[in-house]
């Protein structure tokens, strides 16, 4: 009895503790994140606390700023068409590699996924020497294409996934049945990897609206995104509306990742089923 309780004891302890170190270890994750939040509604022009007062008056700033208008189209339209096609190219690349007799599949893999290893600065230094002799470089055409390859990696990753747990037999009883492989592949495979698809497309974009290194590179004055436009405030000067503009994409964050959630919950959902 007495070794029970000891048992019991140890456990509530262990769990209090696990609790408060989890607690911790969140708190200094989000702190940087969470104090840039309150300074976004400081009346004054300063980056620093306390505050002199609330205001939106950063927030109207950068909402009614022709060049943050500016910047966030281009992010959006940037990270959509990069999207699309790390989405095509990623799941194409995911259904060969997932194959069995796929050969050099051991080579293949790391190389597509070696944007997403190498150093940033390495591969904006390599995506601006191949494009400059193709006079891609301060394009939208060249900032899309890197932006592409970056995303691509996610794509197949998430979808690669998927598909070692899909059920080839599925695919057997279509052909048996006189389905096209097209067809088989749109009525019964498709369906089943949509939210690992779905799913590679939304990181494929996060890292498209994130990215600064490449955009540094690759882009021009023209093709300012969000994180370049917050770079030259920063850089050139100390501009309060950069702390309303990453409050906001904060919150864009945390859409995505919360979709991302239940992206994942649907794929899981269709895996059991």
């Amino acid at each position: 009895m007495q070794n029970l309780r000891h048992r019991v004891l140890s456990e509530r302890c262990a769990s209090k503790w696990l609790r408060v170190h989890s607690a911790l270890t969140l708190f200094f994750l989000i702190a940087p994140i969470l104090a840039i939040v309150p300074l976004s509604f400081n009346k004054g022009a300063y980056f620093s606390y306390p505050m002199q007062g609330f205001s939106l008056h950063w927030y109207a700033q950068a909402l009614g700023s022709s060049d943050w208008q500016r910047a966030l189209g281009n992010s959006i339209g940037i990270g959509a068409a990069a999207t699309l096609i790390s989405t095509c190219l990623g799941t194409l690349a995911a259904l060969g590699l997932s194959r069995a007799n796929f050969p050099y599949r051991s080579i293949i893999m790391p190389l597509l996924i070696s944007p997403m290893i190498i150093p940033i600065v390495v591969v904006a230094a390599g995506f601006y020497l191949i494009f400059a002799p193709l006079g891609l470089v301060n394009t939208y055409t060249g900032v899309v294409l890197a932006h592409a390859a970056l995303g691509t990696p996610f794509v197949v990753i998430t979808v690669t996934a998927s598909l070692l747990s899909f059920d080839q037999s599925l695919l057997r009883a279509a052909a048996s049945l006189g389905a096209a492989p097209w067809t088989t592949f749109r009525r019964v495979t498709l369906p089943l990897i949509m939210p690992a698809v779905a799913t590679g497309s939304v990181f494929a974009f996060a890292t498209s609206f994130d990215e600064v290194i490449v955009i540094l590179f690759v882009g021009g004055p023209n093709q300012t995104t969000v994180p370049r436009q917050m770079w030259s405030g920063i850089r050139d000067q100390i501009d309060p509306s950069i702390l309303a503009v990453a409050t906001m994409l904060i919150l864009f964050a945390v859409a995505l990742f919360t979709s991302i959630n239940w992206l994942r919950g649907r794929a899981a959902g269709a895996a059991v089923a």
